[in-house]
């Protein structure tokens, strides 16, 4: 069986949990149990099943797994959430995305708390207080961990959302599990809104800081890491490919051994820029398919390899594409990744 069709085993496998996870009772009390034993039945069920599709943002935001950084899971910093929200209504928290999963979102979730409860430090701080205190906007920032093969190498994903907020539940943690499915480790950074693409690059760079400094902690390889991104995450990646991480106020590391980028109508080129892989939907209103294709022709012409895949049925924003003439495209992207290091050693 292919690498592809692991991965995509391995999601089916996920959205099937997540069914379970909708269908199943929360516990049946015992005709001699006192309420005590109830509770703790209820409490030891939810632990084991994680989050469903009926819990809300209130069971997402109080999960004692997640507690000093579960609000960096959700896409505005800072904003007075409607606690009773079911989850499967978080896409009414991305208005510039389409076909959000619910099967993904919680198997992304459910991934991230389920590596929590065995012990892996899966949130990192990527300024220090210090800085934080400073500049108080810094707070916005974390990075999550998906660890996969220890010694294998790293994607670092930005998800999008206009640099207005950061839609990590739809193209972060279920991009990162698809990735660990194949093998490799993930991470998802979140990072500044509303102040544009540099500061969320900067952020991006120092993500990579981050990564590389503490890369034997982390179990990690420090060579031929990619950096993904969708729409406004696609526009960091690119920045991150184009111009390095010490453009960004980061290190002088290598650059990226390969760049995913998803719909996004970014053009600049450098003429240096890693092999790049490339996919849009062919529908896509926000991000017009033209644009990336005129920018995949300056590419070429520069002497980058560019691997491109239109979905002409699909808008902006579909993420994993789960159901549609995208789905599987994560192991399309892995593939080119690991083309790129096979012809680096």
């Amino acid at each position: 069986m292919s690498e592809k069709s692991n991965a995509r085993d391995f999601l089916r496998s996920c959205l099937a949990m997540a069914a379970l996870m909708l269908s199943a009772p929360e516990t049946v009390a015992q005709d001699n149990g006192s309420a005590n034993d109830v509770g703790t039945a209820v409490g030891t069920t939810t632990e084991m099943l994680g989050l469903r599709a009926e819990d809300t943002l209130g069971d997402l935001l109080d999960y004692p797994s997640l507690a000093g950084f579960a609000e960096h899971t959700l896409p505005w910093h800072g904003r007075d959430y409607d606690r009773g929200l079911p989850l499967d209504r978080l896409g009414s928290l991305l208005p510039y995305h389409s076909a959000v999963d619910t099967g993904s979102v919680l198997a992304g979730l459910n991934l991230l708390i389920e590596n929590a409860e065995r012990g892996v430090p899966v949130f990192h701080e990527i300024y220090s207080d210090e800085e934080k205190n400073e500049s108080p906007d810094l707070s916005k920032t974390g990075l999550f961990f998906f660890p996969g093969q220890e010694g294998k190498p790293f994607a670092l994903i930005a998800a999008g959302g206009g640099f207005s907020y950061v839609g990590s539940v739809h193209e972060g943690f279920p991009y990162a599990a698809a990735i660990n499915a194949l093998g490799y480790n993930a991470f998802v950074v979140v990072y500044r809104t509303g102040q544009g693409g540099r500061a969320a690059t900067e952020d991006m760079a120092r993500a990579v800081d981050t990564i590389l400094i503490h890369a034997e902690e982390l179990g990690v390889a420090r060579d031929g890491y990619s950096v993904w991104g969708s729409s406004a995450g696609a526009r960091m990646a690119a920045y991150i490919g184009s111009h390095g991480v010490a453009s960004f106020g980061g290190g002088d590391h290598p650059i990226p051994a390969a760049v995913i980028m998803a719909y996004t109508e970014h053009s600049e080129v450098s003429g240096q820029e890693p092999p790049t892989f490339v996919v849009v939907g062919g529908r896509d209103n926000i991000a017009l398919p033209a644009v990336m294709e005129s920018r995949i022709e300056n590419l070429r012409a520069a002497g980058t390899e560019v691997e491109y895949h239109l979905y002409q049925s699909l808008g902006h924003g579909f993420g994993l594409g789960v159901g549609t003439e995208a789905e599987g495209w994560i192991s399309d992207a892995v593939a080119f990744w690991e083309k790129q290091l096979m012809s680096g050693e």
